[in-house]
Formats: C-alpha cells, structure tokens, sequence
C-alpha cells in the first residue's frame, strides 16, 4: 500500500523555525506533484504550498510565502517543507499530499489522491 508519512512537527516559539519532512513508500510519487495543506482547529483544510514533480516549480499561498519553501528529493522520495518566522497563526495540523497532474499548480483538495496522517505544529506567542 501506497503510504506518505509526514515528520517534524513539534512545538516552537514564535520566530522560530521547524522542517517537516513527508515520505512517500514508492517510487511512483516521483512524478506526482506534491503538496502541503494545514488544517486549524475549526477550520477547513487550507493550502500551503505545492511543486512539481521535477521541483521546478512552487507555489505558495499568500500567507506563508517568503517564510516556507517547499523541496523535494527525488533520489529519497522525500518532500521537505522549511518554516522559518513561524507565527502563532501558523498552529494546525500540517498534512502532504499527492497529485497525479505533474505540474503541482493545484491548489484545491480536490485531486490530491494519496494524503500523510498530519503532524501538528503549534507556534506559542
């Protein structure tokens, strides 16, 4: 079975910093594009950020872009996802997903077929 298992969650103080990593079980994922989502309490699934299959191409969201970057490492079949100046806001529980359409601009839940278990991030003030 297909599986995508998300790490480095964690508490941090404001300003800080923290990188999650997501595993994917299979070289399949190689040429999905990859995404990140988050999810607050009482609150729906949001994106973050997404890239291609080949990491030529990142998207972000408004609200994090400049502070996050999105990576990929295609030899490990990782995503790596940098949070730097983290604010409280940025709490939730952070999920990857996959995207079979390659080209990483979706921005919707919709489409991503394969999705990680979350890690929770929780920024203090």
């Amino acid at each position: 079975q297909v599986q995508l298992v998300e790490s480095g969650g964690g508490l941090v103080q404001a300003g800080g910093s923290l990188r999650l990593s997501c595993a994917a079980s299979s070289r399949t994922f190689r040429s999905y594009a990859m995404g990140w989502f988050r999810q607050a309490p009482g609150k729906e699934r949001a994106f973050v950020t997404a890239i291609s299959w080949s990491g030529d191409s990142t998207y972000y969201a408004d609200s994090v872009k400049g502070r996050f970057t999105i990576s990929r490492d295609t030899a490990k079949n990782t995503v790596y996802l940098q949070m730097n100046s983290l604010k409280p806001e940025d709490t939730a529980v952070y999920y990857c997903a996959a995207h079979p359409n390659p080209l990483g601009n979706s921005r919707t839940v919709a489409g991503y077929t394969h999705w990680g278990q979350g890690t929770q991030v929780t920024v203090s003030s």
